[in-house]
């Protein structure tokens, strides 16, 4: 879902654009203007994008260096994500549709806007870009309907799911391996709250740090996790891991641990920011972490605080039913669609994709320096749009727009394996580049799920989901406190079904059937 691709050389694009300027006026070429089959037709291409953070200048440094190097005309329209869903849909009902349009993912409007006809079926242009090339078909189905490709998914990595880890220096305090099952994994949680596994003689530690809405959910594989569909019901269908025999299993775990004092005591009234603190201030052993992402500030808190402290991975545990892996994740964050309107004019459909296709260009790691031009050129040059520091690249600021990184359509290199991307290389906490590294390998030796759920869309899970995912996280938090008995489990069920969750489960396998999925698939 997000890369950065190059074109060609400036120098040849400034002879191009001498010879378009002696032949003849350049046309501004919109979604509704004509089809041209001059090659160095000068277009005019609008897009319309969200931002989290500053918003760059629409006329900033990085907007001319676009508009030189592909000889275009570029108007990005940028808008807050707080604002952006009604903003597009006012934009979308109103029929004036920039080129580009890009949204967070595939929710109810993008299907509901792609069925009616408002962007342009891709098919034909797949396998025409390198970096298009490289979206793997499972994932390439969460933007297909009837057959037509709608979207181009923005890069995120398949294999690099949130996955417990360990404070390996606390186990070999207390003389304890790595755990490779529940039963070992509740041995050690309950160790590291009744033990001292850190040696300082207060009782003050325990197992896992946990927070509201059962998160992390520490579940050891495709097989224990509530978000995947890997199990089956009576009927055949798939079903969410949230309300499977499984889940009830693994809930009933959480229950012992908490009932021991192995879990963060208020876990339901904590958020993400203060569980986090509970794992790197030293109080618990046992959290998740990933490759990518991880934040250095909090792991020097933790050396700091124990500079001989050490963290592994917890690999998978096998499954009653033999498998052992974790689950993928949906593989891509965002989508950028084309205009319908553009169907009659492919050479700046063409344009339009040269662009994109050039800001997801990978660059390995040793090729992320300035003497690199196509690198150097996207971030803004040398000493302009960014410098290397301590050897890894950091940018201006996106409010200066000094950079074509800071406005091209997907900014986001597609690496064509997770494990290419190096990202436990650029962390500059020894423990946290050891600890991603090691994430990195067994990830890379590790089998995934392809969870289904990721390429179907279930109206009724748009319309309630949300609701019925709250109900079953207030449900299944009594039962690991005490306040509902675990015999409850299928009467939860059933309220979950009656709530919505039977017509769910009924639109999910109907498009996993349309999909072809029919058994579980790993990769």
């Amino acid at each position: 879902m997000k890369m950065k691709p190059w074109l060609a050389a400036s120098l040849v694009l400034a002879v191009s654009a001498m010879t378009a300027a002696c032949a003849s006026k350049p046309e501004s070429g919109g979604a509704s203007g004509g089809e041209t089959t001059k090659e160095n037709e000068k277009f005019t291409i609008t897009a319309i994008d969200f931002r989290y953070g500053t918003i760059p200048p629409a006329n900033g440094k990085g907007i001319e260096m676009i508009n030189e190097r592909f000889n275009v005309d570029y108007k990005p329209q940028y808008v807050v994500q707080s604002d952006y869903v009604q903003k597009l849909s006012a934009v979308i009902a109103s029929g004036d549709i920039p080129d580009i349009i890009v949204m967070e993912g595939t929710d109810s409007n993008f299907y509901k806007w792609a069925k009616q006809g408002a962007f342009l079926p891709l098919n034909e242009y797949m396998d025409k870009y390198e970096t298009f090339k490289l979206i793997p078909d499972n994932v390439r189905k969460a933007v297909t309907i009837n057959g037509n490709i709608y979207a181009i998914q923005r890069y995120l990595t398949e294999n690099y799911e949130l996955t417990p880890v360990i404070r390996k220096d606390w186990l070999d305090n207390l003389g304890l391996k790595v755990p490779t099952n529940y039963e070992e994994l509740k041995e050690v949680a309950i160790a590291f709250t009744k033990n001292d596994p850190d040696g300082n003689g207060k009782d003050d530690t325990y197992g896992m740090a946990m927070s509201q809405n059962i998160n992390p959910h520490y579940g050891m594989g495709a097989y224990w996790d509530w978000n995947a569909w890997y199990h089956k019901n009576e009927d055949g269908q798939f079903i969410p891991g949230f309300i499977s025999e499984a889940r009830k299993q693994h809930i009933s775990f959480l229950a012992d641990l908490y009932k021991e004092g192995a879990i963060s005591k208020d876990f339901a009234l904590l958020n993400w920011a203060q569980t986090n603190k509970e794992f790197y201030s030293g109080k618990a052993g046992i959290f998740i972490g990933t490759p990518r992402g991880m934040n250095s500030t909090y792991m020097q808190g933790l050396v700091d605080i124990d500079p001989k402290a050490d963290i592994v991975p917890i690999p998978p545990f096998e499954a009653p039913d033999g498998s052992k892996g974790f689950t993928s994740s949906a593989g891509y964050y965002g989508v950028i669609m084309l205009n319908a309107k553009l169907k009659d004019q492919p050479t700046k459909v063409e344009k339009i994709l040269e662009m994109i296709d050039f800001g997801r260009k990978f660059y390995p790691l040793e090729e992320r320096k300035p003497d690199n031009a196509d690198f150097d050129w996207m971030n803004g040059h040398e000493n302009n749009g960014y410098k290397i520091v301590d050897g890894n690249v950091q940018r201006e600021p996106d409010e200066k727009g000094l950079s074509p990184f800071n406005y091209m359509p997907d900014n986001r290199m597609w690496a064509p394996n997770d494990l290419a991307n190096g990202y436990s290389k650029e962390y500059p906490v020894e423990l946290l580049r050891k600890l991603a590294g090691e994430l990195e390998t067994m990830h890379s030796e590790t089998k995934h799920y392809i969870n289904p759920m990721n390429a179907v869309f279930s109206e009724t899970r748009s319309a309630k989901g949300s609701e019925l995912d709250k109900f079953l996280f207030t449900e299944q938090t009594k039962m690991i406190v005490g306040e509902r008995p675990i015999s409850d489990w299928d009467k939860m069920v059933q309220e979950w079904m009656d709530k919505g969750g039977a017509q769910i489960i009924k639109e999910a396998n109907e498009g996993m059937k349309e999909n072809g999925y029919t058994e579980p698939q790993w990769k």
